[in-house]
């Protein structure tokens, strides 16, 4: 019975296989690669297969098409644009000023070709001086600003005659308009003058004093009509002197004559920006 169990039973533990010396490594390798099998880093625990690297193409970067970038483009456009309409309105604003100046037509074309050429300095050299300080050439660039000034003043001057010739026109036209009110009261100071001379014709007496009174009384309700036409030719002044009134809770009340002031320099001025505008617009490009 010992013998017959003994047999069957099966050995555990194995005897281990005899590392394989180099050469025998290096033989296997050969056949193995011969054969087309994988190939195994061989070493003292299991077998891994080496991880080939996979190639990494890079894509190209998407181009920008945000809104921020679009915005960046148009904006040295715009300002561009706004430069050129500037400079095309002062330029006419002081040909058709300074052509008006000369006493001849001669004179007249004359004026006009100094205000053109002054008006077109004024637009260009921004730029220029700007450039020629960037180069280096910082005594240049003063000369030409010391230029740009020069016109600048002129074109300015040019600029505020043009908008006072036109806004008196306009006010003095607006102010001549005949409304009912002043047809009205301008027929009350007729009446009054007619009632007057017909009881002042025998002499002055009591009643004639009172139709004296009368007619006084009639020219003044005229002038208040009148006035009133005034201040309706150039309803701007007292629209902004309330709104500045308003808010300011009234502890700012300009005159009209402040505000006429005001708004006649900002006529002037904003037509002759425009190389400055321009020379900014190009910075930003």
């Amino acid at each position: 019975m010992a013998d017959d169990n003994s047999a069957s039973i099966i050995t555990l533990h194995q005897p281990q296989r005899a590392a394989k010396t180099p050469a025998e490594r290096a033989r296997a390798y050969r056949e193995r690669k011969k054969a087309g099998v994988p190939v195994f880093e061989n070493g003292p625990g299991p077998s891994l297969p080496v991880p080939v690297p996979t190639p990494v193409t890079l894509l190209p970067p998407e181009p920008v098409t945000s809104r921020y970038a679009s915005r960046r483009h148009a904006a040295p456009v715009l300002l561009t644009a706004s430069a050129l309409t500037l400079a095309a309105v002062g330029v006419t604003i002081n040909g058709w000023f300074a052509r008006s100046l000369g006493g001849s037509d001669v004179a007249g074309w004359l004026f006009l070709a100094i205000g053109v050429a002054a008006d077109a300095l004024a637009l260009a050299m921004p730029s220029c001086a700007a450039s020629l300080w960037i180069t280096g050439q910082r005594g240049t660039a003063v000369l030409g600003w010391g230029v740009w000034l020069l016109t600048f003043a002129f074109a300015v001057i040019a600029s505020i005659g043009f908008a006072s010739v036109n806004i008196a026109d306009v006010t003095a036209s607006r102010s001549s308009r005949v409304t009912p009110a002043v047809t009205a009261a301008q027929t009350a100071l007729n009446d009054a003058m007619a009632s007057r001379d017909r009881e002042c014709r025998g002499g002055v007496g009591k009643f004639c004093r009172e139709r004296e009174t009368a007619v006084v009384d009639r020219r003044q309700a005229l002038d208040v009509a009148m006035q009133s036409v005034g201040k309706d030719a150039d309803p701007q002044t007292e629209a902004v002197i309330r709104v500045v009134s308003w808010a300011s809770f009234g502890a700012l009340r300009p005159s009209e004559h402040d505000f006429a002031m005001l708004r006649l320099i900002l006529l002037a001025m904003l037509p002759q920006i425009g190389g400055v505008v321009l020379m900014i617009g190009r910075r930003q490009q």
